[in-house]
């Protein structure tokens, strides 16, 4: 694939990943801007992406990798704290809990926890279809039958479901 056909089905797919980012970021803003750093993380590895295979699930997880390390980074900067007597902040940040997006982040925490604690076997075949992957190319992938894949995607599903019972209305 030439650089002008990988740069057009690149385009074809802005719409979709910004859908997409809204399930990581509180505003349509900070979703631009996940899915600007996604294009150009794979602008500049257009080499690593097989002809051939999924452009969209690459994409996709591109743009979830990208808003995890984000994610990870900005913890690990503020997780030193100070303490201003009856109140506790994090160390250089001038604003409060109430509005800096806290809940989605621990929520997001949650759900890693959560993920984490699916049985590998569940595991792989759920993250390669919340990516974007087809049940058919995940079992040529795993080389297991698509049955199994769809019965492991049905069971991660009902295991998270558990797991994150404190989120259901």
């Amino acid at each position: 694939m030439d650089n002008t056909e990988f740069d057009t089905r690149l385009v074809g797919e802005i719409n979709s990943l910004n859908r997409y980012a809204r399930r990581y970021v509180p505003d349509d803003e900070s979703a631009r801007d996940l899915v600007q750093e996604t294009l150009n993380k794979a602008i500049r590895h257009r080499g690593k992406f097989k002809v051939g295979t999924n452009l969209k699930a690459w994409l996709y997880a591109i743009l979830k990798n990208t808003f995890i390390n984000d994610y990870r980074k900005v913890r690990r900067t503020y997780a030193i704290f100070r303490d201003d007597g009856d109140e506790t902040a994090y160390k250089g940040t001038s604003f409060h809990a109430q509005n800096n997006g806290s809940e989605s982040k621990f929520m997001m925490e949650d759900i890693s926890h959560a993920l984490n604690k699916l049985p590998e076997n569940h595991y792989t075949p759920f993250i390669m279809h919340f990516e974007g992957f087809k049940y058919l190319e995940i079992a040529e992938h795993l080389k297991i039958p698509i049955g199994t894949v769809k019965t492991r995607i049905h069971g991660a599903r009902i295991l998270l479901r558990k797991l994150l019972n404190c989120y259901a209305p």
